[in-house]
């Protein structure tokens, strides 16, 4: 196998995970913290794309290994995948102190995360096309990206977008109490229970999970301080991501390809605030109106499909 990009080093080996990633470890000594992290490498030493993606909340990329592994077969030649993960989130890697230090698992903090992971993609292999792709709150952290590195990122895949008011969802609305303090930290410490959960209980809780996708989950539930990173991140996430930035979205339409949900309860009515974005100029972005059965959490059972678009996308213009 490949070796790993000089930015990555490797992490422990985890039977779970599909070839032909690679299981590592994205050190962030300036953050005070490491992402967990998965490499697919291209099939030649140049690659002409590289796609980096930024999962949702929880930020484990363990849940997108289908998915990216899909996009990875139909185009291993010529594109390599980094799916970064958020601080603080992973069981595979030590936390060090994220548990006990707010500000190395804010939300600011995995922004600057993604872009230093840009920077290095971009310095490592100058000469590829650089690809953001984020899921839920990760395409709002793609966003901050891309204005942040707009000389470098190429283009944007923005899958199920929670980019605008995310209190006001319905999901907004029904949880949003659950992230506010003392909640996570309560919760994270009474997770501990969960090990009592024998994994056909959670078979049963989840029955149309596949084995793996539940494995991931069980890592999840028994890591009290992912729990509490990924718990507080949302309670950020309701305060921040607010007013769409309808600027950096006409401005950049030209990079931008979203994928909706036909029903998603973490966006609802904001799709149609994020439409109207684009009402004056609608033939430069990619739209793509997402199947009925395909739900926000499409990484469970659906990876196939979103990778089959970001495939076309891809191949969008002869870009392959």
């Amino acid at each position: 196998m490949a070796a790993l990009p000089p930015f990555l080093h490797p992490a422990k080996p985890d039977r779970t995970l599909q070839e032909p990633c690679m299981n590592a470890v994205f050190p962030h000594p300036r953050l005070g913290a490491s992402a967990h992290s998965l490499w697919w490498p291209a099939d030649i030493e140049q690659p002409r794309i590289i796609l980096l993606f930024i999962p949702g909340n929880p930020g484990l990329v363990e849940f997108y290994t289908p998915f990216l592994t899909a996009i990875h077969e139909k185009c291993a030649r010529n594109v390599a995948i980094l799916a970064h993960g958020h601080l603080g989130h992973s069981a595979t890697i030590s936390h060090g102190g994220a548990y006990k230090d707010a500000s190395s698992i804010s939300l600011t903090a995995q922004v600057e995360s993604a872009i230093e992971a840009t920077e290095a993609l971009h310095d490592n292999f100058p000469h590829a096309r650089l690809v953001v792709a984020g899921h839920s709150m990760g395409c709002w952290i793609s966003l901050q990206v891309l204005r942040v590195k707009p000389d470098i990122v190429s283009s944007l895949f923005l899958l199920f977008p929670t980019i605008s008011h995310i209190m006001q969802t319905p999901n907004g609305q029904s949880l949003s109490w659950l992230f506010r303090s003392p909640f996570p930290r309560l919760i994270s410490y009474m997770s501990v229970l969960t090990r009592l959960l024998p994994l056909a209980a959670l078979g049963v809780l989840f029955p149309d999970w596949p084995l793996p996708q539940i494995l991931v989950l069980r890592k999840l539930l028994h890591t009290p301080s992912a729990i509490y990173a990924s718990l507080s991140l949302a309670d950020q996430e309701m305060k921040t991501i607010r007013e769409l930035d309808v600027a950096l979205l006409q401005a950049h339409t030209h990079r931008l390809h979203m994928y909706f949900a036909d029903q998603d309860m973490w966006v609802g009515e904001q799709k149609n605030v994020v439409l109207r974005a684009f009402d004056a100029d609608p033939g430069t972005v990619k739209i793509v109106h997402g199947h009925p059965d395909i739900p926000h959490a499409f990484c469970i059972n659906h990876g196939e499909e979103l990778a089959r678009q970001c495939f076309d996308w891809l191949q969008f213009g002869g870009q392959l």
